[in-house]
């Protein structure tokens, strides 16, 4: 069995058509894939070639903003210690795990509830992000 390879699609119930249509996850083998409808065509895109992209992309937006990003999340989770601050960076470090060690479903969840979205065409190339803008306590200063 090969490890680089995901077990899941990480991006399950968050990807969507250009026509707004959530996008189906289903398995070719073991290996998972988004269905993208082409009219009545079912096109079948392996999951990977989505997530990568959506992660890579997520990884520079993240890596580019890395203090603004560790302190919103500290000020989410109510807590501004050492031990927190490094626990922050250290998963910002480490997001290409994602890839890997897959998401947990109640982080899938919660940023389906936040409103994020990932807009693909029908070849799986992905065309547009929906980020829920958040304001974090404190931001009116």
């Amino acid at each position: 069995m090969e490890q680089s390879k995901p077990h899941k699609a990480l991006f399950t119930n968050l990807v969507y058509d250009e026509a707004g249509n959530p996008v189906e996850t289903t398995y070719i083998g073991q290996e998972p894939h988004y269905v993208i409808m082409d009219g009545d065509f079912r096109r079948h895109v392996a999951a990977e070639q989505i997530d990568r992209q959506v992660v890579t992309w997520l990884h520079e937006q993240v890596s580019a903003n890395k203090d603004l990003v560790s302190e919103g999340v500290m000020n989410f989770i109510g807590k501004d210690d050492l031990f927190t601050k490094a626990m922050v960076d250290s998963s910002i470090n480490r997001m290409d795990d994602l890839m890997t060690q897959g998401m947990p479903d109640d982080a899938r969840m919660m940023l389906g509830m936040m409103g994020f979205k990932i807009i693909v065409n029908y070849h799986g190339e992905l065309v547009k992000l929906d980020m829920p803008a958040q304001e974090f306590p404190g931001d009116d200063e």
